[in-house]
């Protein structure tokens, strides 16, 4: 197998917190649920993210709706608090890059793994879910399900079956990522939406047709591999998961018997709930609240995370970010101290993607920090003045997975920028509707003439962190370079590290771009978020890796919540 991807290096050491925990839900939960061991938590998106397979509303997504419910051929190893995190066997035992070609990859599948439904994992299932999100002739074939699946892992092609326990996974180009990028491929049951096509009247005559309403009455009755199984699923409104005791990894096998899950996108809603007992646990508590909060017995955990809280620019023409000078001034102007007294302390100040020390730092020259006085020399030899000052709109969310507290942030940096002569305005729309505009980029009537979009993103593995946002390749409809940031030289310092399979040689090709992204002021970096959430003393036993755990940390990816137990 290939060595795992590791954290070490980085200095991304997870940290093992005993969160205190229970049960109160009353107000939610259903009148069995009193006797069971029950958690209720009130999450930062508006919605529940799909339950089909492939989860929107970002990495919340994942954690809430994705890896609770299904597997990937690797995951993230969330476990150790006296270790790094690393990427190691999901429903793969072993991978290995083809030592002549390496476009093709082996993956030896694990055993004896059944879906929820009863049906058996196999290589089948593997190309069945690879069909899902890149073969348009497959008759399961969804395309809903491509732009946040295809978008993390643009260079795979197609799978193919050697045995019952092997298949062979094709890339349009050699990839050293591709282990890290399939944990968002997560293995949907093919006999489950075989049922459900079955279901669907015999009057729906068009296969697409019949295709979409499958996937649809998937959705609320989903069957993975995972942890979790659902139980009830209300759009909009509740999801509810009970424990899966025949889990094929006994260590994982969860001890709490049902999660339920409320979509609160309002951050003064998640904490009334908090407060009330009408939830356990709530993600991005209103920094104003904090005090009382803790005031109350309930405890706040936090922790420095690879996510980045950015405005991403706008390249294309015509855009008023194109001057380099422009780009660097912004970043002197954000008075990144002040933000982090706003959130009461809940943020982290970024030199850019990565902290330096980082092996993925590198050696950049432009200096990230508060320089209000360098700032407007440089917009005043831009052409800028108070009298005269840069007119941005940048499109923004209210809340959302990961977004913090985007709409007191973003005002304050639109005060703060304001003295640099920045005219900013605010297109506000749903977190859902901006995500999954994001690739369609500035170009797109989707963006509503914005040069700058406040998209939070994960920076746990080179694709995430550089790669998307630096490559032509990834250029709008294909991944997620909103603004068309790319050149030759990019491209060049992106295969240098994709293309090398050797851990010191790719750490320092990813250095030089990272670098290069920096010197190139490519996105205004505002933030690094540390996660808060708070939770009510009575729930025991979460174990919380706070680093190096993506997004996945704040929940612990309820993989870990089958530690917790109840008074």
């Amino acid at each position: 197998m290939k060595k795992p991807f590791s954290f070490a290096r980085v200095g991304l050491n997870p940290v093992r917190l005993t969160l205190m925990a229970s049960v109160l839900a009353a107000a939610f939960a259903q009148p069995v649920l009193a006797q069971n061991k029950t958690l209720t938590i009130a999450m930062t998106a508006a919605d529940i993210p799909r339950t089909l397979g492939q989860p929107d509303q970002g990495f919340e997504g994942n954690r809430f709706t994705g890896i609770p419910m299904y597997d990937a051929l690797t995951q993230w190893d969330l476990s150790k608090a006296d270790a790094a995190s690393v990427v190691i066997p999901g429903v793969a035992l072993s991978w290995a890059v083809d030592a002549t070609d390496k476009t093709k990859w082996i993956f030896k599948l694990r055993p004896d793994v059944k879906f929820h439904d009863g049906s058996t994992f196999n290589a089948d299932a593997v190309v069945w879910n690879v069909q899902k999100v890149l073969d348009k002739a497959a008759p399961h074939f969804d395309a809903s399900q491509v732009g946040v699946t295809a978008s993390r892992m643009p260079t795979l092609r197609s799978a193919k079956k050697i045995d019952d326990m092997t298949v062979e996974l094709t890339t349009s180009e050699p990839d050293s990522f591709l282990p890290i990028n399939l944990t968002n491929l997560f293995m949907a049951s093919p006999a489950k939406w075989e049922q459900k096509l079955k279901a669907v009247p015999a009057t729906v005559t068009d296969p697409a047709e019949r295709a979409k309403q499958a996937w649809t009455a998937f959705a609320a009755d989903a069957s993975g591999t995972g942890p979790f199984k659902m139980a009830r699923f209300v759009p909009r409104e509740r999801l509810e998961l009970v424990a899966n005791k025949d889990y094929w990894d006994p260590k994982r096998v969860p001890k709490i018997d049902r999660v339920v899950m409320i979509p609160m996108p309002e951050a003064n809603a998640r904490t009334a709930a908090l407060l009330s007992g009408q939830v356990d646990w709530i993600e991005a508590p209103a920094p104003d609240a904090m005090p009382q909060i803790k005031q109350r017995g309930f405890t706040i955990y936090s922790n420095a995370q690879p996510h980045v809280w950015p405005w991403q620019l706008s390249f294309a023409e015509g855009s008023p970010w194109l001057d380099k000078r422009v780009r660097q001034a912004a970043n002197l102007c954000v008075d990144r101290a002040g933000l982090k007294s706003l959130l009461g302390d809940m943020m982290d100040i970024p030199k850019g993607t990565f902290p330096p020390g980082h092996p993925w730092f590198g050696n950049p020259t432009f200096d990230i920090k508060y320089d209000p006085a360098a700032a407007k020399k440089l917009m005043t030899e831009a052409g800028y003045s108070a009298a005269k000052p840069m007119k941005t709109k940048v499109q923004i969310s209210a809340s959302g997975s990961g977004q913090m507290q985007p709409l007191p942030m973003n005002e304050f940096v639109q005060q703060s920028l304001k003295q640099c002569f920045f005219d900013v305005q605010f297109d506000v729309i749903e977190w859902n509707t901006m995500f999954n505009s994001w690739r369609l980029g500035a170009k797109d009537p989707a963006a509503n003439g914005a040069t700058a979009t406040n998209v939070s993103f994960s920076a746990m593995d080179p694709f995430f962190a550089m790669v998307r946002f630096s490559s032509t390749k990834a250029f709008p409809p294909v991944s997620n370079n909103w603004g068309y940031f790319g050149s030759a030289e990019l491209d060049q310092l992106v295969a240098n590290a994709r293309t090398n399979f050797d851990e010191k040689g790719r750490d320092e090709a990813l250095a030089k771009l990272h670098a290069k992204i920096v010197d190139e002021a490519a996105f205004v970096w505002i933030a690094h978020d540390v996660g808060p959430r708070a939770i009510a003393a009575k729930v025991k036993g979460v174990v919380a890796l706070m680093e190096a755990t993506m997004l996945f940390d704040r929940l612990t990816t309820l993989n870990e919540i089958n530690k917790l137990r109840m008074n």
